[in-house]
């Protein structure tokens, strides 16, 4: 009797936890924890995770934390307690979720971070948009638009690598031109309402300002929804992520006139593509970049 409930409670507690994938399944389980559900960048992402998952029989089981540090921690604990195969991590934070991460490494799980990296941890591969470059190409945009010379805002995002690296490259490019002056990087940690709040106060404290780069579309959407409910005809708004709304944005002649188009989808099947190599053996790369591109009133016009 003992030996049989040795054997039994193990399975009792996987059907037990539930999930997407199938507890009868043996199929491998994958398991995602991102910082949100909602954005359409990450909706894209779970989508082409979710289609390459299907294609190489991987079960897949995708949470999002929506931009709480303590709710991804319990997640992760939750992904390791389910013994899934491996983790995809998208972290919210990221220097605070890095503890969490001891626990799947001392499971044995392999870890993978998309998007955003990880200050830390045992990562074995980083999958994610060449933010550096993004960074540089939107710079160069937003140069050129305001004719090398004025004052700019970044609507910042600073407690998360991916943002940290935008900026980086921004900032690269930005310092060749000696007649543009960087006046604020406030944070709208990515959210629109915020960003709305920060043009406001942007416009009341720079009345001379000329440019502004959103670090994603959220932000550079509420900037320039702020600017052009303020009749300002004069002042030029850069994105990141392409998105559809930011799109329609450009198209309709908005302050909003050029965006960087990542490829979440892309990223997506990169990443399980990722895993399904390391689980087989196979040496992967401990960085993959997957390119980035401007998009602008010039190249929707040729779509």
């Amino acid at each position: 009797m003992r030996r049989l409930l040795t054997v039994l409670i193990p399975l009792l507690a996987v059907v037990s936890c539930g999930g997407t994938g199938s507890p009868a399944s043996s199929r491998p389980v994958i398991g995602a924890t991102l910082l949100t559900g909602t954005h359409a960048f990450y909706k894209d992402l779970e989508a082409g995770m979710r289609e390459a998952a299907a294609a190489k029989g991987f079960d897949l089981t995708v949470v999002a934390c929506e931009m709480d540090p303590a709710k991804q921690a319990s997640q992760i604990e939750d992904l390791v307690a389910r013994r899934v195969r491996a983790l995809i991590v998208a972290p919210c934070d990221s220097s605070a979720v890095v503890p969490a991460l001891g626990a799947p490494e001392r499971a044995g799980i392999p870890i993978f971070t998309v998007d955003i990296a990880a200050h830390g941890g045992k990562i074995v591969s980083h999958v994610a948009s060449d933010n550096l470059a993004g960074g540089r190409l939107a710079a160069e945009a937003l140069a050129t638009r305001i004719g090398g010379k004025g004052k700019v805002v970044i609507i910042d995002h600073p407690t998360v690598a991916s943002v940290q690296d935008r900026v980086k490259g921004f900032e690269e490019v930005m310092a060749r031109y000696p007649d543009i002056t960087i006046v604020a990087r406030p944070s709208a940690d990515g959210q629109r309402a915020r960003a709305t709040q920060i043009m406001e106060d942007m416009l009341q404290a720079h009345r001379d300002l000329k440019g502004v780069f959103g670090i994603n579309d959220d932000s550079a959407l509420g900037a320039a929804n702020v600017i052009e409910a303020a009749g300002r005809r004069d002042i030029v708004v850069v994105g990141f992520d392409a998105t559809e709304e930011a799109q329609a944005a450009i198209r309709r002649g908005s302050p909003l006139e050029a965006d960087i188009a990542q490829h979440p989808r892309r990223i997506g099947e990169t990443a399980i593509d990722i895993i399904a190599r390391h689980l087989s053996g196979e040496a992967v790369p401990a960085v993959v970049a997957v390119e980035v591109e401007v998009v602008d009133e010039s190249t929707l016009a040729a779509k």
